[in-house]
């Protein structure tokens, strides 16, 4: 009862600094006269989701679908990826470097070159979110899966246990708060690669929309745009809380 308690305190708080975040934009707007094309207030932001021009469902379901789909992505790769660097130390010697070389390199950038590669639109943004948040899902996991008492390794092989069920009884267990930490730090960088891709290319979604309203200088739009992209990043960082949750508390209940 202690754990759920603390948890409706924290996101009750969270909710009310959220508010009062909002209450505070709307009286510095209205108490400081400041002109609506510098900064709109919250209802005039608002109000922008009532222009059809703008196709805001199309435009949200295009820009989550890059988000989550580069996100899946690079989860789904980093994790394969970094079981097979702890199965091979050779493997991993030869492709980390080059991973972090690859990592280095501005992904504004890379943007134009994916474009010319793929053209335009959402496979190439999804390519791009994948590209910024791969490596710290795979570093981490590589970590993780590192971290594992030599004595505990050794007792298992001693009884055969093979490759696979090493890996699945007692690597992946152990690395699960790094593979978490390094999918909360990916979340945050997948909204970003989405975005970045829809600013360089697109005729379509959130970021897309930012660059046609700037135009006409419809500035409570582009507030929309940015809450809504916000709101796209919370919800899956809030996604990947509740399975860490979910996940971590059964692995404890089981341990």
């Amino acid at each position: 009862m202690s754990g759920t308690r603390e948890a409706v305190q924290r996101y009750t708080i969270a909710v009310l600094s959220h508010l009062l975040l909002v209450l505070a934009w709307h009286f510095f707007v209205v108490l400081g006269d400041v002109p609506k094309i510098v900064m709109p207030s919250p209802w005039e932001t608002a109000k922008a989701l009532l222009v059809p021009n703008y196709r805001w469902i199309e435009n949200i379901a295009v820009t989550a679908g890059e988000i989550f789909g580069g996100y899946i992505l690079a989860v789904g790769s980093g994790v394969v990826l970094a079981m097979l660097f702890s199965w091979s130390r050779l493997l991993e010697m030869w492709l980390m470097p080059l991973l972090v070389s690859l990592n280095m390199i501005p992904k504004v950038a890379l943007g134009p070159l994916i474009i010319v590669w793929f053209s335009y639109g959402i496979g190439p943004n999804i390519l791009i979110a994948f590209s910024i948040c791969f490596f710290p899902i795979v570093l981490t996991t590589a970590r993780g899966l590192r971290e594992v008492e030599p004595d505990l390794l050794d007792l298992v092989r001693s009884l055969h246990g093979s490759r696979w069920q090493i890996f699945l009884k007692i690597q992946l267990p152990g690395a699960l708060p790094y593979i978490f930490s390094g999918m909360k730090v990916a979340a945050v960088l997948a909204v970003a690669g989405a975005i970045v891709g829809e600013f360089l290319g697109s005729d379509r979604g959130l970021g897309y929309l930012m660059l046609q309203v700037q135009v006409t200088l419809d500035t409570p739009a582009m507030f929309m745009a940015v809450i809504l992209i916000t709101l796209i990043g919370v919800v899956l960082y809030g996604l990947v809380l509740g399975l860490e949750r979910l996940v971590l508390v059964r692995d404890a209940r089981l341990g």
